[in-house]
């Protein structure tokens, strides 16, 4: 039981050096007149386990696992502050679609106005 406790404590020891504002707040990067501070979302998980059987006698294990993603940037300029989101290919499908169905409304409603107009 120590081995796992162990194991747990070191475990999650680790992963509180991962989890601050600095790891989400990249390092500041400087450079003509502005100022980017990347930005990131993160997940993880992670198990701890621990057992004995009478061939082999006791074991323990841990694993752990994540990923990240950028997901935009602060930027301080002359401006002022501004939050730039970063697009990956499914905002830019959606942000597409959404263009494409604004510019069918439009087209719809200039329709629908020219038709009243000459049956008047």
């Amino acid at each position: 039981m120590d081995d796992v406790e162990n194991l747990l404590k070191g475990t999650v020891a680790e992963l509180d050096k991962l989890l601050n504002a600095r790891n989400v707040l990249g390092e500041p990067i400087k450079g003509e007149g502005a100022t980017v501070i990347p930005m990131v979302s993160f997940g993880f998980g992670f198990g701890v386990a621990a057992g004995s059987n009478v061939k082999s006698g006791p074991g323990a294990g841990a694993g752990a696992g994540g990923g990240i993603k950028p997901v935009g940037a602060i930027i301080i300029d002359k401006t002022g502050a501004r939050v730039e989101a970063v697009q990956g290919t499914a905002t830019a499908i959606i942000a597409n679609l959404a263009d494409v169905a604004r510019k069918a409304m439009e087209r719809k409603d200039k329709s629908d106005k020219d038709k009243d107009d000459s049956d008047t």
